[in-house]
Order: structure tokens, then sequence, then C-alpha cells
């Protein structure tokens, strides 16, 4: 897909949180500002995001997936949800759970250790969402 790791998590941010600016997404993807700002002139050029100026605040600039950013997310997410049941195969469904929580457990705890450390409720909040996004595909991708 031609994506580093850094240009993915913006990538997937941009497209959670229409109209996020800069800031923002460097808080929510814990990258300092200098990285974000390299990673969305990369991503402007791969036609990925729009940046628009911000009406409330000229400072400031709005950032937008595209359409061809929202097919490189379907495709990537689709690789990675395979490549994920794949390495997780060989464990009971029970073992797949504890393991990918204390993965989970080991990040949040060394998360202080970051360049731009994550803020806990930014943290608290992905973690509750990519949950309540689990529990949804297991029911067959419906709201409940």
């Amino acid at each position: 897909m031609g994506l580093t790791t850094v240009q993915f998590a913006a990538l997937e941010m941009i497209g959670e949180v229409p109209n996020i600016d800069q800031a923002s997404l460097s808080a929510m993807i814990a990258f300092d500002k200098t990285t974000i700002l390299k990673v969305i002139e990369k991503l402007l050029d791969k036609g990925l995001i729009t940046r628009v100026r911000s009406d409330e605040d000229r400072r400031s600039n709005k950032l937008h997936i595209t359409p061809a950013g929202r097919e490189v997310m379907r495709k990537v997410l689709s690789m990675m949800e395979r490549i994920e049941q794949r390495i997780l195969a060989p464990l009971p469904a029970e073992d797949q759970r504890k393991f990918l929580e204390m993965l989970t457990q080991l990040v949040h705890v060394n998360n202080i250790y970051s360049r731009a450390p994550l803020d806990a409720k930014i943290w608290d909040d992905a973690v509750a969402k990519q949950k309540k996004r689990g529990n949804s595909a297991k029911r067959g991708g419906k709201a409940g």
C-alpha cells in the first residue's frame, strides 16, 4: 500500500475524526508536531487527504480523508485483520482475548516512554471505541 505506520495511524484518525486539525491529530496518535507535518504532506502528495484552512481559526487547518484514502484504509484494515487472524489462530479464543488484553496493558504502561505520550483520556476513549468496534464485528457489523 505504500504507507508507513505513522502515515497509516494519521490516515485512520483523519478518517475517524472528520475536520480534525493538525494539533489534535498529533495528540491523538501520539506523535510530535514536526513528524505529523511531514506525514500530512506525504498523505496530501498521495491524494489520500485534503487540507482546508479553518474558517474559525485561520492559523489552523482541517484535515479530511479522500475517497482514495478510504479505499486504501479499507484494503489495509482487511489485510491487517487477515494477518491478526493468522497469527492468533493457534490460540483458543479465550487465550486470544487475554493475549490482546495483555498487549494493550503493556502499551498503556509504557506510554510514558514515548516521544509524544498519548493523553490518558484519549487512550481510554480509543480503547473503548476499539472494544465497541470488536463487539460490533462479532455481531456481523450491526451496532448494538
